[in-house]
Formats: structure tokens, C-alpha cells, sequence
């Protein structure tokens, strides 16, 4: 693996344990953005590396690529942006016909080069590169299981280390044998993309949480967390992945096979509808864009309002509040100006920083917003920072009213399959009524989607979709709270020590 030159800010933030925030935004963090390539007379790292750029926004913390010409296998994982960790010369250093690669939002393990992704594993298969999305909560026990079984040593922290020694090192005549039972041990979620030097290996999990999609590039194929990053390469999109499918690709082919254990009814995230995956993405065979659009409308109808105007909070918010706006009648206006150059940096956390990134990162027009009604819709309130500096930025913008639409239900609890949304005690709507959150954040009025207004958006069956975090209940049994650095202290312990 090569390790490229780290900035001195960034050395130093590491060096006392500083996170990787976006300035100003307090929305549930990403999971990662997985793509793999197999394409024939082509250089597949390169087709990665647009790959994970369209999936950028799924991961800001560290980027990777692994690629093998059928005679070698290479790995170059760093701390940084796609556009940061590589260049030509980089890519040149990743010939072949067949890559994977990943861009990592941490939600077990810190942020740390070890954990930075694709990781390599080996086994009687030889060498595996693995890239993950999602977040297996049983990684605790199956890590001293490797350590027992398969005398695996450790030198990340992740919960990803975890799945690529079991799929490396457990026994089997094929992949279907070996993932057969690797998928009966693993508890959580995982989209994978693996390889060796000679074949592709996507795997989605028996609940199917996190997305991922299959096109065709070139004459070879392509795997994605999101339909996004195949339009971007100008690939077809042939389908979305089964929950509990595992496909395998090399010269003779294509094979594909379904664990027979996996759920009758996807659970995937329904976050990915609300806000993770990019609006221009397929989703469970619909737009985002256009769900997203549904659930400003279904906001509307479900309670509706007079106003002067319809404000979104950009860029996120920008599809629902249209949809409110369109549905109501109401003029849609751009009444909130955001610097799209305040990007990622490597700040303390804390609530002062907080309440200075909002200030920083929009400005409301005083010409468009004076002496106005206003409806601002927001996707989502995690903690209320963003939105109650919002309201306040309207309000000092001569607003006469204003009125906040969420496009979803009250965050209530936590996810514990690959979603960083803050603690139990920092959710708001799990500690605090409606009524007292609109007080919270001085609105004239403040109103939730609720749960059937947003499984009607998205055209949900029974069953269908993880919404553990706005009910409390999870496809499968979970702690209350889970810690994601649990598996860096573990890694400063002797082994055995729990």
C-alpha cells in the first residue's frame, strides 16, 4: 500500500483525535461508496476512479483503489478525498483489467490509514481486496473468532478487517460456498465489492440495507452503491442487486446466486431515499429525486398551510421543498444562498464550531425573504443546530413568518447498520416533544412527515425498509447504542481481552 505525503494540519488534527466534520452540518454521516470493474482490454482503475468520485459525497474521510492485470494485485488506500489520494501518475501505478475501489465515511473504527479502504487479506485462495458499506455488529466476537479459528492478527480497527479474513480464510470449493457461510455469521450490513488477482465479487447482504447496483461498461462489467456513479461513466444500468446475492466475475463469466436464508422483503435504509444516495440514483427501481419530491408533496397535504413562499435548505433539501411547493401552490424560491465551497475539514466538533459553520455555509436574501410568509423545509433535524440558525437567518431577513416542514418523521434512535447520526442524548426528537423542538428552534410552526406519509413516497410494502431510527425497531435485535471506536480500544488491548 502506498502512503502519500500528509499535510501538517492534518498530521496534527490526527495526532489529538480530531474528526473529520462537515462545517456547519449536522446530518446523519454517509456510509462508503463501493464500486468494482471487470473490463476486459481496459484499465479498470481508472473506470474506479470516476467510480468513487460520483460517490464522493458517501465518504470524505479516506479513498481507495485496488487493481490486477491477472499477474499481480495492487493497492493504493489514503486518508483524503478521491481527488487528494489520486492523480495520473497514480493510476498509472494501477494497470488491469479488473478494480474495486471505496471512499470511506468511518462508522466502526477512526478514521486512521490502516482503516482506509480496500483492505487486503490472505488466505488459501491467495490475496483478497475488499471494499465495504455498511456495519456488521457482531465484528467484536467473529474478530476473536478469526483470531481463535484462523490465528488472524489485526492491524485496523475496522469491522470491514473482520469480514475480508473470514471471506479469505474460510473454507469452500467456490464463492457461494464460502460466502454461504460467512453470511450465516455475519449480523448487519454489507455491501461488498472483492477481488482477487483474477475475478470480481459483489455481495449484498441477506436484509439488502445498503444499495448496490450492476451495469455493463465496455464489454465488461461494473458494480455501484448507486446508479449515480454508472451514468457518470457512461455505463448501462442493468439492475439492482438481490439482498443476499452474491455475483461472481472472470473469463467464464458471470454466475450469480441467492443465499436461500435471505429475507422475503428488502430492509434497505430508507435514509437512502430521504438523503444518502445522490437524487439522480435509482432506488429499489425509482428515482430519488422524484420520492424525494413526493415527500415535500405528501408534507403539504398532511398539513397544509398559507404562505408567501417556499424555502429549501440547500442543496438536500432542495427536491422536497419543490415538491411542497408544487403541491401547494405556493411559490418555490431560493431564499437561502449556499456557499458550496465550505467543504470538509478537520475541526473539533464541539458546538461552537457548530453554530459558526452554519453561519458560514448560507446566507439568506433579505430582498426575496423581507416581509414574507415562509415555509422552509428541511429533509431531516438531527440535533437542530442548521435549522434554528436557519430560522434565525430568516428571520433576521425580515421574515414575517416562518414555518419549518420536515420531509420525514422525528429522528428517534440511533442506526447500527452503517449510519453515523449522533447519540441518543444529542437527537432532539428523542428527547424533546414537537412542540418543545419549535420552541427550541423559534418557528411560528413546526410539522413532521409522518411514518405513512413517507412509505407512501417511497411506495413501501409492508415490511419493506430499515426505519429503526424513527421507530425504534431494527430487522434484527440490536444493543441500544453502539460505540463506534469500540474496535480501536480492542486493538490497544492484548489479545483475548474484551
Amino acid at each position: 500500500m502506498r502512503h502519500v505525503a500528509t499535510a501538517p494540519n492534518l498530521r496534527e488534527s490526527l495526532k489529538h483525535g480530531a474528526e473529520r466534520v462537515a462545517v456547519g452540518d449536522e446530518k446523519p454521516r454517509e456510509a462508503c461508496g463501493i464500486f468494482g470493474a471487470y473490463i476486459p482490454e481496459h484499465e479498470a482503475a481508472r473506470a474506479a476512479f470516476f467510480g468513487i468520485f460520483a460517490l464522493q459525497h458517501r465518504g470524505q474521510e479516506s479513498a481507495g483503489i485496488a487493481a490486477s492485470n491477472g499477474s499481480s494485485l495492487n493497492v493504493t488506500a489514503e486518508i483524503g478525498l478521491v481527488s487528494q489520494v489520486f492523480g495520473e501518475d497514480d493510476l498509472l501505478k494501477l494497470p488491469g483489467h479488473l478494480a474495486i475501489a471505496h471512499t470511506r465515511y468511518s462508522t466502526t473504527g477512526s478514521n486512521r490509514r490502516q482503516n482506509a479502504q480496500p483492505l487486503m487479506a490472505y488466505g488459501p485462495r491467495g490475496a483478497l481486496a475488499l471494499g465495504h458499506n455498511g456495519n456488521v455488529i457482531n465484528a467484536l466476537q467473529l474478530r476473536e473468532f478469526c483470531r481463535e479459528e484462523y490465528g488472524s492478527e489485526f492491524s485496523g480497527s475496522s469491522d470491514s478487517e473482520v469480514i475480508a479474513e473470514l471471506f479469505a480464510k474460510t473454507p469452500g470449493d467456490n464463492w457461494f460456498e464460502v460466502s454461504d457461510q460467512v453470511m450465516s455469521m455475519l449480523s448487519g450490513a454489507y455491501s461488498l465489492v472483492m477481488m482477487t488477482k483474477h475475478e470480481l465479487i459483489a455481495v449484498r447482504d441477506p436484509l439488502g440495507v445498503r444499495p448496490l447496483c450492476l451495469g455493463r461498461l465496455d464489454g465488461g462489467w461494473v458494480f455501484a452503491s448507486e446508479t449515480a456513479a454508472l451514468d457518470n461513466l457512461g455505463a448501462e444500468f442493468v439492475r439492482e442487486l438481490e439482498h443476499g446475492e452474491v455475483m461472481v466475475i472472470n473469463r467464464e463469466g458471470v454466475e450469480s446466486w441467492v443465499w436461500p436464508k435471505a429475507s422475503n422483503a428488502h430492509k434497505m435504509c430508507i435514509f437512502e431515499q430521504i438523503y444518502f444516495a445522490r437524487p439522480d440514483s435509482i432506488l429499489d427501481g425509482s428515482l430519488a429525486y422524484q420520492n424525494r419530491m413526493r415527500m415535500g408533496a405528501i408534507a403539504y397535504r398532511e398539513d397544509p398551510i398559507d404562505a408567501d413562499l417556499v424555502v429549501g435548505i440547500p442543496d438536500s433539501s432542495t427536491p422536497h421543498a419543490a415538491g411542497y411547493a408544487a403541491e401547494s401552490n405556493i411559490p418555490y424560491a431560493e431564499g437561502l444562498v449556499k456557499n458550496r465551497y465550505v467543504g470538509r475539514t478537520f475541526i473539533q466538533p464541539d458546538q461552537y464550531m457548530r453554530e459558526i459553520g452554519v453561519r458560514t455555509k448560507f446566507n439568506a436574501m433579505k430582498q426575496i425573504i423581507s416581509g414574507k410568509r415562509v415555509v422552509v423545509v428541511d429533509d431531516t433535524i438531527v440535533r437542530s443546530t442548521t435549522v434554528r440558525h436557519v430560522v434565525r437567518m430568516l428571520r433576521d431577513a425580515g421574515a414575517k413568518e416562518v414555518h419549518v416542514r420536515v420531509a420525514a418523521p422525528p429522528i428517534i434512535s440511533t442506526c447500527h447498520f452503517g449510519v453515523d447520526m449522533a447519540t441518543l442524548d444529542q437527537l432532539i426528537a428523542a428527547n424533546r416533544t414537537v412542540d418543545e423542538i419549535c420552541e427550541v428552534i423559534d418557528a411560528d410552526s413546526l410539522k413532521y412527515l409522518s411514518l405513512e406519509g413517507l412509505e407512501e413516497s417511497v411506495s413501501a410494502e409492508k415490511d419493506e425498509y430499515c426505519r429503526g431510527c424513527f421507530t425504534g425497531k431494527y430487522p434484527i435485535d440490536v444493543q441500544l447504542e453502539m460505540d463506534k471506536l469500540r474496535m480501536d480500544r480492542l486493538a490497544t488491548e492484548p489479545a483475548g481481552v474484551a
